[in-house]
């Protein structure tokens, strides 16, 4: 196996096998030992994201008014801030998200007021801890703190986190959300493999067919309250549940045959999947009704008493309380609204793409364009400033390379921690093509950014090389990953006026745009 460490070896039963049993497998080691070392890294990668998450975050508006679709969410979230913990969307007749986003927007108005520093507040904190995130996520499937540290400057400089970093919108959030669930599980996989090994150590694996029952799990726990904040903001979210839940059945039947368990299987259906149900699919659901509460609280919601007036007071469903069958209809009249958005039906935008197109981003979306007698200060007569949606080429544009080599690592090595990022990715992704004829967005690619970095991270650690590698190697290693590194940031700072609405020349505008597909 190649090691991804810096520091010291993994155990092969540990990082290599997905499901494969090896019942004499040596007690695992759960990442590296220095811990000091690891948050001072972490903190100083997640301070430079917020600098540039937050330099300038009150450009550009539109005369002091939203850009693009933060003319739904900031409006949204004032009332959010100023009617009672509810949003009605008087002007549109419903509110086709969930509440979740819009209530963490409130809070950076209540900071700061309905202006742009106010409705993009929570967005530059969720972008910023979503670095913290990624350092530490990854640094514990390397087990080494310079790999996470590599993966989170990948993320300052991905054009796609960055530019969703600094505009009132809800992808930010949802991924935010997603990439904390993915966490927990990791450490919940962590947790489950020292209390097989402490069972194992003193001779009790053999006590049952099935294994031990593996007690509290409060890191599942904890996941299953980030999967419903996510569901809270976006119903893509409950893609999410659906992945991460396999993917945790995954982990407890090869934790159960790395530490030879007879009848794994069946040990992890009897002792394992009831609490993942409870903790991934039940406690979603009342996180997700929870986030609610103001509409339940209101009297004047959208449908808040649609039983009695919309719909009947009997039937099948009667005995269901009327508050929860009205958040029933409602969602439906939102599920219609949605499924209304079909190209078929005659939607269509001049920015929208397909989901074959999100890997590599070859259609990117334009948020803000000015230009004429409104834009000065590029140098000359006649300036341009934008705001483009654009993933990082010098990364994005290695996605068939990347997730073909993950891929590998999943199928041929068994390695759970490729495993563990497609996952995230697939989640993010294949759902989406169930639906081609909807109307879709390059925005909705946003949770594919932080699981990319993460394949290429791992990827990079593999570059770097073993711990026991000669000291030609490392440095070989070592050079390689620092030129790619300073390419990926050369070609962020080269995107980095189309990101932030900088004024340029129309010769400057047509340099930026490298692709017809960008235009």
């Amino acid at each position: 196996m190649t090691q991804l460490t810096d520091e010291r070896p993994v155990p092969s039963s540990d990082s290599t096998h997905f499901a494969s049993p090896a019942p004499l497998a040596p007690a695992p080691d759960f990442g590296p030992t220095d811990r000091m070392r690891g948050w001072v890294v972490t903190l100083i990668v997640t301070t430079l994201a917020a600098i540039t998450r937050f330099a300038m975050l009150n450009y550009p508006t539109d005369g002091g008014t939203p850009v693009f679709d933060e003319k739904h969410y900031a409006p949204q979230a004032w009332q959010v801030l100023t009617g009672g913990g509810l949003e009605d969307n008087p002007g549109y007749g419903l509110v086709v998200h969930p509440p979740v986003g819009k209530q963490l927007i409130a809070i950076g108005e209540a900071l700061f007021g309905y202006n742009a520093w106010g409705w993009r507040f929570a967005s530059a904190v969720a972008g910023t801890i979503l670095v913290l995130l990624v350092v530490r996520i990854v640094r514990r499937l390397s087990r080494s703190t310079l790999i996470g540290a590599i993966a989170g400057v990948l993320l300052i400089v991905d054009g796609v986190t960055f530019v969703s970093s600094r505009l009132g919108m809800l992808d930010i959030f949802l991924t935010l959300f997603a990439v904390a669930a993915l966490g927990c599980l990791v450490v919940d996989r962590d947790q489950v493999r020292e209390r097989m090994a402490k069972v194992r150590s003193e001779g009790r694996i053999a006590v049952s067919d099935l294994g031990p029952r593996l007690g509290v799990r409060w890191w599942r726990f904890g996941a299953g309250i980030m999967l419903g904040l996510a569901v809270g903001t976006k119903w893509s979210g409950l893609y999410f549940i659906a992945f991460f839940g396999l993917m945790c059945v995954g982990f407890d039947i090869a934790a159960r045959r790395a530490y030879g368990v007879r009848r794994a299987w069946v040990g992890t259906a009897v002792r394992d999947i009831g609490p993942s149900l409870y903790a991934l699919v039940l406690v979603p659901l009342v996180v997700y009704l929870a986030t609610y509460s103001p509409w339940f609280a209101s009297e004047t919601g959208v449908d808040r008493h649609a039983v009695g007036n919309q719909i009947g007071t009997g039937g099948s469903f009667s005995f269901v309380p009327d508050a929860l069958r009205s958040l029933w209809y409602y969602s439906g009249k939102v599920l219609d609204f949605h499924s209304g958005l079909t190209n078929s039906a005659g939607n269509h935008h001049p920015w929208e793409s397909k989901p074959w197109t999100w890997p590599m981003g070859l259609r990117p979306m334009l948020y803000y364009f000015a230009e004429g007698d409104r834009v000065s200060g590029c140098g000359g007569s006649d300036c341009v400033k934008a705001v483009m949606l654009i993933g990082t080429p010098a990364m994005w544009w290695l996605a068939v390379p990347v997730l073909g080599w993950a891929l590998w690592r999943t199928f041929i090595s068994r390695d759970w921690r490729y495993a563990t990022v497609l996952t995230g990715y697939a989640a993010a992704l294949l759902p989406w093509f169930a639906t081609l004829d909807r109307q879709m967005y390059y925005f909705y690619a946003v949770p594919l950014a932080p699981f990319f970095v993460m394949a290429i991270a791992l990827i990079l650690g593999e570059i770097l090389g073993k711990a026991s590698a000669s000291p030609e190697r490392r440095g070989t290693g070592l050079l390689a990953v620092c030129l790619y590194i300073g390419l990926v940031v050369a070609n962020f700072v080269w995107l980095f006026p189309i990101l932030t609405a900088l004024p340029i020349t129309q010769q400057m505008w047509q340099w930026e745009l490298w692709l017809p597909s960008w235009r």
